[in-house]
């Protein structure tokens, strides 16, 4: 019987969330798949990441500036690309990794409006079309391996139809986190908001089971320290009928995060950092002959 062939990626991006979210994840899948390189814009930068890589993935490759870039979009045998840098130089790039006919995993949102994202989508359509095989761009979709947002899926039937569904974020930012002076969430409108909310969003399509179709929304900008808007009220309407809100502060507090679905038949929540520790604490309310277990 033939050895399968493990797949090989290649990361852009060396910056902190590469060095210590990134890697250290993936060192505990090591055997998974083969890190072929990591790319960056300076050699520096690269060198740095690709050290601490090395411990886990002795034979990736250091790659810098244009002509490492085309090196990575022109190697045939890289499967898929982590596209981990600035928002706003993202969607270019992944959109001609996909056009290489790389799958694409990109860290933060596509764009920062509606005619952004249009386009992008648009060309991401155009590409999968002429494509052989149906090619991946998941945007931000981390959240949907989290263990708690995992068991709240196995739950969702069981509260019946789904009737009204809340998501509120407390988002932590203050001059002690390391992103706190980050250039690109700064200079991207939204910044703190968009880089922390759409993983958030992310675990609500994951618990609901479907698409955003609609959304109305207003922001207002409160911490002068921190870039506007950095507090958004939101109502959306889901493919299911179901509608919902969703509020994000981003404030100096401890960070927390709570997504809750009403149903038919009882409420399921699942709430993230409880008494300021990491981690998810689930509960279900179901209703029974007119009562609440």
């Amino acid at each position: 019987m033939a050895t399968k062939q493990l797949p090989q990626i290649a990361i852009l991006g060396a910056g902190i969330f590469v060095k210590t979210q990134y890697l250290p994840r993936l060192s505990e899948i090591s055997h998974l798949f083969i890190l072929k390189s990591i790319w960056s814009r300076t050699q520096e930068s690269a060198t740095a990441a690709v050290d601490i890589a090395r411990k886990h993935f002795p034979q990736v490759e250091t790659k810098w500036g244009d002509n490492g870039f085309d090196d990575i979009i022109h190697d045939g045998s890289i499967d898929a690309v982590a596209v981990v840098l600035a928002g706003q130089n993202q969607v270019d790039i992944s959109l001609r990794l996909l056009k290489a006919g790389k799958h694409v995993l990109q860290e933060k949102p596509a764009a920062s409006c509606t005619s952004e994202l249009e386009a992008a989508l648009s060309s991401y359509k155009s590409i999968s079309s002429d494509a052989p095989g149906q090619l991946i761009w998941s945007v931000a979709e981390n959240y949907r391996f989290e263990p708690g947002l995992v068991e709240c899926k196995k739950l969702i039937a069981g509260i019946g139809k789904m009737m009204s569904v809340q998501v509120i974020i407390e988002g932590s930012m203050n001059s002690s986190n390391p992103y706190f002076s980050s250039s690109w969430r700064r200079n991207f409108t939204g910044g703190f908001i968009l880089d922390m909310g759409v993983h958030f969003i992310a675990g609500l399509r994951m618990l609901v089971g479907c698409e955003i179709v609609s959304v109305s929304a207003m922001t207002s900008h409160v911490d002068l320290t921190l870039p506007p808007p950095d507090n958004i009220s939101s109502v959306f309407h889901l493919e299911n009928g179901c509608s919902g809100v969703f509020v994000m502060v981003v404030s100096s507090r401890s960070p927390k995060t709570l997504w809750r679905v009403v149903g038919l038949n009882g409420t399921l929540q699942v709430e993230r950092g409880f008494q300021g520790q990491h981690g998810y604490l689930v509960c279900t309310l179901i209703s029974v002959n007119g009562f609440h277990e």
